[in-house]
């Protein structure tokens, strides 16, 4: 993959803009904490940095289909530089940190879905699925040294200069994308002039029930997408992380170990399956690996201690490595002048998903042992991945093999 220059440019520019979102976010964070001494505000700080998510990504995402991709992230990464910077300088207001931070989040999601709408014509055919792999895996290594390196700066050389070194890491990308990437047209054709100003009013929003349309009037693609936001179910460990490891009698080091299991084994696993398992066979594994990577946590019913605990959560997060053929095999249906706006509807469905899922494991566990609560979300979870994966063999299953009148087949490629 780091043959081609382009990809290259692209997978330092990921480094970098996820690594300072981490940094600015968990900077701020502690900034706003230690003003105040609230953990509501702090935690409302840290939300804001999630909640742009869903706005930046149903209502800009298809800005990267209807603009230049490369112009699009370029322009994401000098708003953002601009905004971190102006959040650095001395004298600003707690609530304007905070709204600077919002407006900085909603920028991501139009950048990651020209990001992820773009690879595929940098990296096209089975180069696609591996770079995939290697982005997804920079970006969960990125989270993880972005947070440390929030945190670590800001009790070392404080708030405001890792905000700057922020600032600097998104005009250090945008320099990546701009001379590191060629121009490219934009895939959708330009939007014709509206004849009133309701009518641009009422553009963006007729643009998102056209890309839900585009979803999930698909049925494969809306059983993809499905399959894809089983996430929300395997990732409620990381909800519950601390409840857990209390009740196992542990403190904060077994909290940093539930939570550090599940990425360390998506780094590891993830680069693996892609490297030596085959396009045909990672898209065959796909459904068993998504009821596996439920089901193995329902195995926190039988109370496991620590170590314990840690292998099934590695498993499960292992076993997520279905994502890819997921995401491979979605985005090769997805029309080319639609990809960015798809990509940018699955994100904001993982992102109010797992939101909502940390928020009601954590009510449970405020009534049920948090080990039950992981369990049963595991046993949902693997249900509804045996549910799906039914329905897309029945979908993909070659007509020679199908039952007569049961309808035409749905093929698993589509040109654009």
């Amino acid at each position: 993959m780091f043959r081609v220059r382009e990809f290259r440019a692209l997978w330092l520019s990921e480094i970098l803009s996820v690594a300072g979102d981490r940094l600015a976010l968990v900077a701020l964070t502690v900034l706003v904490y230690d003003r105040t001494r609230s953990p509501l505000l702090a935690a409302v700080t840290y939300a804001a940095g999630y909640l742009p998510w869903v706005i930046g990504g149903l209502f800009l995402a298809d800005l990267a289909d209807r603009r230049p991709r490369r112009t699009v992230m370029v322009t994401c990464d000098v708003v953002r530089a601009v905004l971190v910077a102006a959040m650095a300088l001395p004298g600003v207001p707690l609530w304007t940190l905070v709204a600077l931070l919002f407006a900085t989040t909603m920028f991501t999601p139009p950048f990651e879905s020209a990001r992820a709408a773009v690879t595929p014509d940098i990296l096209p055919g089975e180069r696609y699925a591996l770079g995939a792999a290697v982005l997804q895996t920079t970006f969960l290594a990125a989270q993880v040294a972005g947070a440390v390196g929030g945190g670590v700066a800001a009790a070392f050389i404080g708030v405001r200069p890792s905000l700057a070194i922020d600032s600097a890491t998104f005009v250090l990308s945008g320099l990546l994308i701009g001379l590191g990437t060629r121009a490219r047209p934009a895939a959708a054709r330009p939007e014709t002039v509206q004849a009133s100003p309701w009518a641009r009013l009422a553009s963006p929003w007729a643009r998102l029930r056209d890309g839900f349309r585009l979803v999930f009037r698909d049925r494969a693609l809306r059983t993809l997408l499905l399959i894809g936001w089983l996430v929300v179910f395997y990732t409620v460990p990381e909800g519950v992380a601390a409840p857990y490891a209390a009740r196992l009698g542990r403190g904060p080091i077994a909290t940093g170990l539930i939570l550090a299991s599940t990425v360390f084994a998506t780094m590891i696993a993830t680069p693996l399956f892609t490297r030596f398992v085959r396009a045909r066979n990672r898209l065959a594994w796909m459904g068993p690996l998504a009821v596996l990577t439920c089901g193995t946590l329902v195995l926190t019913a039988l109370r496991p201690g620590l170590v314990v605990s840690l292998v099934i959560f590695t498993l499960s997060a292992a076993f997520g490595v279905y994502q890819i053929a997921a995401n491979t095999a979605f985005v090769v249906r997805v029309p080319r002048d639609r990809r960015a706006q798809a990509m940018g509807i699955a994100n904001v469905g993982v992102v109010v998903g797992q939101g909502g899922a940390f928020l009601a494991a954590g009510a449970a566990a405020e009534v049920i042992a948090p080990a039950a609560v992981i369990a049963i979300a595991g046993a949902a979870g693997a249900v509804a991945a045996l549910v799906l994966t039914l329905g897309w063999r029945h979908m993909s299953q070659p007509p020679g093999r199908r039952r007569p009148g049961a309808g035409n087949p749905v093929p698993l490629r589509r040109s654009s």
